[in-house]
């Protein structure tokens, strides 16, 4: 078979790769995408969209259980689990199918394979229909990332699920444990919380949600508390006795082993890299961590070879992976390209209630040296956040004394993951706390608590 020849090969058609392949043929690049499993990868497939179509039917059933609030009568609510997961994977897969009318729109070569670096500037696939050589000055590797399991905590798909099992569950928990209170963690346990579930979090940090500000997760965590579940902080999973129809979690906390039975393990303890198998530390490529290390241009030192995504490290995130693939394709075609400001991207929790932040906390802006300034803003001072029946919520503000600028914002509350990129783009045009209280924001929003909360930390605060 003759050997093809692109002027840019992609590897992953994830939101990294299928992005970075689109906007290469957009740009005039003879393109190929390879992808093993799904168009779409993770996110599309089982990751950030089927997840949301869930919660959505879990904030559904929550709503109609406060129908009396609003004045309106529902008599005998249920669910139907079956019914809720098919309308997930019904979602997830029309989206994915739209990849590959993207892909032919733009003309970019789909090859449905196991891709490997098999020299410089060449991929060899293995196909259904045996092996090919693909040949490109320019390799992008978006491989992605698959959930951590930890020694004695391996996920069985029977009691013990990772995040894929969750969303085929194959019953409805009735006593679920969750280890780790991440985004994945804590979206899950929301979810069948709400649908009735007897809840768990147990979580390493000395706090739910670690990765956001302290006092964003101190309110996060007494809502979740409010709603039934028991979140143990400081704690840590030791090992897991599987039984025919219950698991008993041996848990850590204070020195002190306890024993708890449940009917349903997930395990939410981070993710590794998909690093095996693509030939990467032959060809000289850094590996640390299962994570390919480069530099702000996802350049891994290996000339014409990136890698973006998931598999390039922290924030694990689809936007951040797809702003990448950009970035990546605009370098390849000779453009003026800008890295991706890790700091500056947003990161969001669909759990009830919904969290989200940008840019440092304030404890991390102190410890940066900064002197700052903080505006806060609860929901319960919004008018359009009662009219909602949302009244449960806070916006925080850091900025820099000296300068104006905002540091970073975080949020927690009904749509506050929308809500966020307000203040992504405030930091992107590096506006200052000048132009965000000289901005007009329309009533009745919730959006208007992001003025009130900029309003505060100078102490002009109106309605609260």
């Amino acid at each position: 078979m003759a050997e093809k020849s692109f002027d840019m090969i992609v590897i992953g058609a994830g939101p990294g790769g299928y992005v970075a392949a689109i906007r290469g043929a957009q740009l005039g690049l003879k393109v190929a995408c390879i992808e093993r499993e799904h168009l779409g990868g993770i996110c599309l497939n089982w990751g950030c969209i089927p997840t949301k179509a869930m919660l959505r039917s879990s904030e559904v059933f929550h709503l109609m259980h406060r129908a009396k609030e609003f004045g309106l009568s529902a008599d005998n609510i249920n669910y139907d689990l079956d019914a809720v997961v098919k309308r997930s994977r019904g979602v997830a897969k029309q989206l994915s199918g739209g990849i590959g009318h993207l892909f032919k729109k733009n003309k970019v070569e789909t090859i449905m394979g196991e891709a490997r670096l098999s020299g410089k500037g060449k991929v060899t696939v293995k196909t259904d229909k045996g092996e090919e050589v693909l040949s490109s000055k320019n390799i992008v590797v978006a491989t992605g990332a698959r959930a951590r399991n930890l020694p004695g905590l391996e996920a069985d798909g029977a009691r013990v699920w990772s995040y894929k099992h969750a969303l085929v569950p194959p019953h409805m928990p009735k006593k679920l444990l969750v280890i780790g209170s991440g985004a994945i963690g804590i979206e899950f346990a929301s979810f069948f919380n709400t649908l009735g579930a007897d809840t768990t979090v147990v979580e390493v940090m000395d706090r739910v949600l670690p990765v956001e500000d302290a006092e964003i997760s101190a309110f996060a965590k007494k809502a979740f508390v409010k709603q039934g579940m028991k979140i143990m902080e400081k704690s840590m999973v030791k090992q897991l006795d599987r039984g025919k129809d219950k698991v008993t979690a041996q848990i850590e906390q204070n020195g002190k082993v306890e024993k708890v039975d449940f009917d349903t393990v997930i395990s939410a303890v981070g993710i590794v890299g998909n690093v095996e198998g693509l030939g990467l530390e032959e060809m000289g490529i850094k590996i640390d961590r299962t994570h390919v290390v480069t530099d702000a241009f996802c350049r891994t030192g290996v000339d014409g070879v990136y890698a973006i995504g998931d598999i390039a490290g922290a924030p694990w995130l689809a936007h951040k992976a797809s702003h990448e693939g950009v970035m990546v394709a605009e370098l390849i075609k000779g453009l003026h390209a800008h890295p991706v400001k890790p700091e500056s991207i947003a990161g969001c929790t669909y759990c009830h209630p919904q969290v989200a932040s940008v840019g440092h906390t304030e404890a991390q802006a102190k410890e940066l040296g900064f002197d700052v300034k903080v505006g806060k803003f609860p929901f319960v001072g919004n008018g359009k956040a009662i009219a909602l029946g949302e009244p449960e919520g806070m916006i925080k503000t850091v900025f820099d004394a000296k300068t104006g600028e905002l540091l970073g914002a975080h949020m927690v509350g009904a749509e506050v993951t929308e809500l966020i990129q307000g203040y992504v783009v405030g930091r992107q045009l590096e506006t200052t706390e000048e132009d965000l209280m000289n901005t007009v924001f329309p009533h009745p929003t919730l959006s208007e608590m992001m003025h009130e909360a900029v309003l505060d930390a100078y102490g002009r605060a109106i309605h609260f």
